[in-house]
């Protein structure tokens, strides 16, 4: 554990007394454990972030039971993270030492054609916190400068950490191009179908969310199932089902556009697609992978200042030496927002 730390001869950057801190690792696909690892050194460009609270998203758990596209082992895992910034690399501006963090996930080029069009998130060089470079299931991570942002003084820790999820949630609807006084109907009544339903009021449209399971029905007030002449401008498939995938698309109005947010398991896939039917009806589809920079600054901005309220999303929060008590609460759909704490 973190004893105590001392000035380097490089300004602004720290060294540690004791340099061990608990994380948990994957190394195989199928399995986790808990570790002792060294803490890690912030190369230069970078920082490390005394993690304060990571959240825990299903695909962290899609990670260590399948694997995913971008994963690369060993791992620690966790791409929803925000603390305390305690040291600097070479050429950090001193000004981040001490300060409070969100981390955007992800780091791209800049310079590619997405890059240029405000989709980072599309770089083919883009590498992602808990993906490609460890994430915040540790007591420290190192992240980028250039992946920063400030957490403002008005919001807390436990509402910023939940700025990654509604960030892409923020993508999501500014691909559907969703206006105020539209439709929008959220197949999933999960963290991320909260998160949507969420922005989509704060941008003055009218989500509806569907959901079987009960328990989170009467939670978020959502319907069980669409009614045979609902019809919707924008349709957002937030749960990793095909039955959802289907059942979207045959609730779109009119040029209506559906909203691909949720991937599908290997063994997964649609059987059929009306192309008639987008054709004659001028509707679209259009796909949705997690978010850029400024989705987070956006997220933040509205968390802060209360556009969005999250904090009774929060159902849980546990140690991060609980991560299987919390892993089984979203498998078994008990929860909605879980955070998990690094002891210290």
């Amino acid at each position: 554990m973190v004893k105590g730390f001392g000035s380097s001869n490089t300004a602004g950057t720290l060294f540690f007394w004791e340099s061990d801190m608990k994380a948990v690792l994957v190394e195989r696909i199928g399995s986790f454990e808990h570790v002792e690892l060294p803490i890690p050194e912030p190369a230069s460009a970078e920082v490390l972030i005394h993690v304060a609270v990571a959240g825990l998203c299903r695909t962290d758990i899609k990670l260590i039971d399948v694997g995913h596209r971008d994963l690369t082992l060993p791992r620690i895992p966790a791409e929803e993270v925000v603390g305390n910034v305690t040291a600097l690399g070479a050429g950090v501006d001193p000004a981040w030492l001490n300060k409070r963090v969100y981390v955007y996930p992800g780091t791209s080029c800049g310079a590619c054609r997405p890059c240029r069009q405000g989709a980072g998130n599309l770089c083919r060089s883009m590498q992602i916190m808990g993906f490609h470079r460890d994430g915040g299931f540790a007591e420290y991570v190192c992240a980028p400068v250039d992946s920063l942002i400030e957490i403002p003084n008005a919001c807390d820790y436990d509402r910023a950490v939940t700025a990654e999820p509604l960030s892409c949630c923020l993508n999501a609807l500014e691909l559907a191009q969703l206006k105020a006084g539209e439709s929008l109907g959220i197949w999933g009544g999960g963290p991320a179908g909260a998160f949507l339903s969420r922005a989509a009021l704060a941008m003055g449209a009218s989500p509806t969310i569907f959901e079987p399971n009960p328990h989170r029905r009467s939670m978020l007030g959502a319907a069980e199932r669409a009614q045979p002449d609902d019809a919707f401008d924008v349709a957002v498939v937030a749960v990793g089902s095909t039955e959802a995938y289907h059942e979207s698309m045959a609730h779109l109005a009119p040029r209506g556009r559906l909203v691909l947010f949720s991937g599908l398991s290997p063994t997964e896939t649609l059987q059929s697609v009306d192309f008639n039917a987008l054709h004659y009806h001028e509707q679209s589809l259009v796909g949705a992978y997690g978010c850029s920079y400024r989705h987070g600054e956006q997220a933040l901005n509205w968390i802060s200042s209360g556009t969005v309220q999250v904090d009774d999303l929060i159902s849980h929060r546990i140690p991060l030496s609980q991560l299987d008590q919390a892993i089984k609460l979203v498998r078994e759909q008990q929860c909605m927002k879980i955070l998990l704490y690094p002891e210290s």
